[in-house]
């Protein structure tokens, strides 16, 4: 759907964006990720328009003469209402900016406020909405048109719990009718919805692809353990067993990256009935995102 190539953005002799690569396919829920700073939001703005690239090329598709943002639907991170506004009358103010005829906007304006939730909620003035409420009539803004590719800027990072899973739900939902690009520091949020990842630091691409190739490639083994005494007594002993890679401790709780997991948990265990140590707990668990994470981090830094 869109390919981009070679995306910078500097600011003096500074690179927010460094050298930027990646192509988004159809019906597809991207996350772009990396911590804060790494240059989300940038990429977001230069896809829509919004800021000019100081170089590389952004290239869609269907028509590359055709200006773009007729297909792209966008939510900032930090949106902003009428709030004198009903959500009704808010997203017919935005259906004319797209010049539908009265009678579309209306129609377009509640098929969509019952697409989002909102329906109950629709003559109500939007400083009576929740951050949650906010963001999803956000999100019906940004699809009015139709668009085939949504991009959404840290959709979910300032709700609450509530509001959260309201909005990771809508985009699931989205995700069948077009290609969804979000950005986000929360990697739970990634994990649970995406099926592509692009992993930015400090401006660069560190890492893309699919999400289940990308969990084979740096697949890792983590065990958990748990003990009635202080965790730090064991940690030397269980280092160094061969099949233990790394060791961190994180509420009395050991974690240790194992390699063969078979083996490990058989060494682990009868490591601990040979030597008597008061068990309570052990688990198996596979990497999460935020472990791939700073395996690629710490691998470039390295």
């Amino acid at each position: 759907m869109i390919t981009v190539q070679h995306l910078t953005k500097k600011y003096g002799n500074t690179s927010v964006v460094d050298d930027v690569s990646f192509s988004l396919t159809e019906n597809r829920c991207v996350a772009l990720i990396g911590p804060n700073g790494a240059g989300k939001t940038t990429t977001l703005r230069m896809l829509t328009g919004l800021m000019k690239a100081t170089s590389g090329n952004i290239s869609f598709s269907e028509d590359n003469n055709l200006d773009i943002r007729e297909k792209i639907g966008y939510l900032p991170q930090q949106p902003t209402f009428h709030n004198w506004m009903t959500g009704q009358q808010f997203l017919i103010y935005c259906a004319k900016l797209y010049r539908f005829s009265k009678t579309n906007a209306l129609q377009r304006a509640e098929e969509l406020l019952t697409r989002v939730g909102l329906s109950d909620a629709k003559n109500k003035r939007i400083s009576t909405y929740s951050g949650g409420m906010k963001q999803r009539l956000g999100i019906a803004q940004a699809i009015l048109h139709s668009p085939k590719l949504l991009l959404l800027d840290e959709p979910v990072s300032a709700l609450d719990p509530i509001g959260r899973r309201e909005v990771l739900t809508l985009m699931e939902e989205l995700k069948q009718e077009m290609t969804i690009l979000f950005s986000t520091h929360i990697l739970n949020d990634a994990d649970e919805i995406s099926d592509e990842l692009l992993l930015l630091h400090e401006g660069r691409m560190l890492e893309s692809g699919d999400m289940n190739t990308l969990r084979k490639k740096y697949e890792t083994a983590m065990i958990e353990l748990q003990f009635e005494a202080n965790a730090e007594v064991y940690a030397n002993a269980l280092m160094s067993l061969n099949t233990v890679n790394d060791l961190s401790i994180v509420r009395n709780t050991i974690h240790l990256s194992v390699t063969k997991v078979d083996q490990a948990r058989t060494e682990i265990l009868q490591h601990c009935t040979d030597n008597n140590w008061p068990l309570t707990s052990f688990s198996v668990n596979k990497a999460s995102l935020e472990d791939m994470f700073m395996k690629v981090v710490q691998s470039c830094n390295g």
